[in-house]
């Protein structure tokens, strides 16, 4: 499943309420795949449990590339995505993967070194932030290169992305140090022009 997952990984949209704003989440969403964007991880973080379950249905059912939700497990599961992606404050990854069906992916976010244990036991890391983020008050200090590649070496071969504050120019360095590729938040939704904005990484 690695170099399946890793290819699946080469550009992740991570999706944001705010930069949404009122645009068609589905629609922005197949903008990003036209320009390349090879999975998407539905974020919300002011949704209600309804409204978030409904949008996590119809992009599994309408998106041709596999979706992945973030914190919540229960609604990845009830809605049929490839997977969750878990956060050093969300469920561990081990109590997850006691409950999910054979071939759903675990991520884990993995921002320091006292986080590699926890992520032990998933499929692939979210290492960052690569640089200061505005998406995400929590993401802790910027890594830059030095940091994100130190706990990469830490990642015994997993599938791994960056994430934070990437730019396009930053993405040939990164998969140089052996990154599977990068998770995207502003970079793409930021912009007016979505698949353009993927295109470019």
């Amino acid at each position: 499943m690695s170099d399946n997952l890793a290819a699946i990984l080469r550009l992740l949209l991570v999706t944001d309420d705010a930069l949404l704003g009122r645009r068609d989440p589905l629609a922005t969403c197949r903008a990003a795949v036209a320009g390349g964007v090879t999975a998407v991880q539905l974020r919300l973080k002011h949704a209600g449990d309804v409204a978030f379950l409904a949008l996590a249905r119809l992009l599994v059912a309408q998106l041709p590339v596999p979706v992945f939700i973030n914190d919540r497990l229960d609604i990845a599961l009830m809605a049929g995505a490839r997977g969750v992606h878990l956060g050093a404050d969300d469920l561990s990854p081990k109590l997850a993967r006691r409950v999910v069906p054979p071939g759903f992916v675990i991520g884990a976010s993995v921002g320091e070194e006292g986080e590699i244990a926890r992520g032990a036991v998933a499929d692939y890391w979210g290492i960052g932030p690569f640089r200061a983020t505005t998406t995400k008050a929590d993401a802790g200090p910027a890594l830059g290169l030095p940091g994100v590649s130190r706990l990469l070496a830490a990642a015994a071969g997993r599938p791994c992305v960056a994430i934070g504050g990437i730019l396009p120019e930053d993405v040939a360095a990164l998969r140089g140090k052996g990154f599977a590729g990068v998770a995207v938040v502003s970079g793409i939704l930021g912009r007016e022009d979505v698949e353009g904005a993927a295109n470019r990484y």
